[in-house]
């Protein structure tokens, strides 16, 4: 289930790479035909990338935190609760010794 949702991510991801690219492109063409200069064109990508981080950290919250909710619905313990598990068994298998 993890594995799955690691590719999920990494190809939302790749698709907003791809999106960068394409507003690199889209910037070129507004620079030819809008005749908009370099240091607008650098801004207005320079926007685009800060809303492409920022809706990538949002997904990846999402994401941890629908991962920590199907968790919680199948019942998978943490990697904390784990280890209070194990603490527990070997001080009862301490005690039957």
């Amino acid at each position: 289930m993890i594995e799955l949702l690691e590719k999920s991510l990494l190809t939302a991801v790749g698709a907003m790479t791809l999106t960068q690219k394409k507003a690199e492109e889209l910037l070129q063409g507004l620079q030819e035909k809008m005749n908009i200069s370099e240091d607008e064109g650098k801004a207005f990508l320079q926007k685009i990338q800060d809303a492409a981080a920022h809706n990538q950290e949002k997904l990846m919250e999402q994401a941890r935190e629908e991962v920590k909710k199907t968790c919680e619905r199948m019942g998978v313990v943490t990697a904390a609760e784990f280890d209070k598990l194990k603490k527990k068994v070997a001080q009862l298998e301490k005690k039957l010794k």
